[in-house]
């Protein structure tokens, strides 16, 4: 018994010699031509749905710092009195929140009905920060700022 047989149907073979007979020149337009129109059409697709602020928060990373900036947020009274002794606004909170590192071998561990984060990053006036968060399902709660 033959594992593989050729093909003796008649339109499967013209289909074969003209891919064979087919040159790179006529192959690269045909590629060209494909990729054009999914262009095209992906870029009409985009713009229907209105998705100019796209994300692809597909890292770790970003995943967490999205979820916790898509939720209601609070600050604890201990984070508000550090905030007004180291003169930090919402706005600084919000950019370590959007360009910090999560420091996942101290992040991720379940801490009052929440998860724990500890996030690294810059403020708007260049200065270091540490965020100590604590993530629950409906909203995060800013804990601690460290320097």
């Amino acid at each position: 018994m033959e594992l593989l047989k050729p093909c003796t149907t008649k339109k499967f073979n013209t289909f074969v010699k003209k891919i064979e007979i087919m040159n790179f020149t006529q192959r690269l337009a045909y590629y060209l031509l494909g990729l054009l129109i999914g262009g095209v059409f992906l870029k009409f697709v985009v713009d229907y749905t209105g998705a100019n602020g796209l994300d692809f928060t597909y890292m770790p990373n970003a995943r967490v710092l999205k979820n916790i900036r898509n939720k209601s947020f609070e600050f604890s009274e201990v984070a508000a009195s550090k905030m007004k002794l180291k003169n930090l606004n919402r706005e600084d909170i919000k950019t370590v929140l959007t360009n910090g590192d999560v420091d996942f071998e101290l992040s991720n561990k379940p801490l009052e009905g929440g998860k724990f984060y500890l996030i690294q990053g810059v403020t708007t006036k260049n200065d270091s920060l540490t965020l100590k968060i604590i993530n629950y399902e409906n909203r995060a709660v800013l804990k601690d700022i460290a320097p």
